[in-house]
């Protein structure tokens, strides 16, 4: 096993078989000690973030995968907060695409003037790049096309993929009387070119309220599991 690596909020080593595992850590993205998923820096370290975000990613993985969409996801060990998966090429350095169900976070401080805190959004999709030196700056679909990182069928598949994977995220989330407001997901090419779903669905990268409660990463998974 090489470690290949270090990412805010997880390890990545290189397995003998080719495959890879992801080890997840107690470190959140965030500001002045406060947890904040579209942080892209870490702000905390939360006891049990670790196993948590194992265990809600195994969750969901496995029922995005029931349902016939491919992710990069093999199995988990929940007591070591490891995860194996395939491995993936990413778009240019990383992209990250959102889908939005309320205005919140960047969009509501971006968009303040047209619209108020927690406003309905319809899956709303935008993609960023993974570039902590700029902010992870959004980047339009012609952008995308222009700059050789996605073609306009790819950028529309991953959009309608998004919106098919955060909805099954927030069907099953309402199960439990709660409501996803926001996530954030993340995609590569397997070595056959083929588009998966990659990295975590926990809850360190998405926004979730139960009534007007914000609830917590570690509050989520023991709602959403135990």
């Amino acid at each position: 096993m090489k470690h290949v690596y270090e990412g805010k909020t997880k390890s990545v080593y290189e397995l003998d078989d080719g495959n890879y595992m992801l080890r997840f850590k107690d470190d959140a993205t965030g500001e002045d000690g406060k947890f904040d998923p579209g942080a892209n820096t870490v702000g905390l370290s939360i006891k049990g973030m670790g196993k948590g975000g194992v265990r809600l990613t195994k969750f969901f993985f496995e029922k995005i995968q029931e349902s016939g969409i491919p992710t990069h996801y093999i199995s988990a060990d929940i007591e070591n907060a490891t995860m194996t998966v395939r491995p993936v090429e990413v778009v240019g350095k990383g992209i990250e695409v959102i889908c939005r169900f309320r205005a919140v976070g960047s969009f509501r401080k971006r968009y303040g003037d047209y619209c108020t805190e927690g406003q309905p959004l319809d899956a709303f999709v935008e993609v960023t790049l993974k570039d902590d030196d700029r902010g992870d700056p959004p980047i339009t679909k012609d952008a995308l096309e222009m700059l050789g990182l996605l073609t306009s069928d790819e950028y529309e598949s991953l959009k309608s993929r998004t919106q098919r994977i955060a909805r099954i995220v927030k069907d099953e989330i309402a199960k439990k009387g709660m409501e996803l407001y926001d996530i954030k997901f993340e995609f590569g090419k397997s070595k056959d070119g083929q588009v998966l779903l990659i990295d975590e669905i926990s809850g360190g990268n998405m926004r979730v309220y139960k009534g007007s409660e914000r609830v917590g990463p570690i509050e989520l998974v023991k709602l959403m599991l135990d």
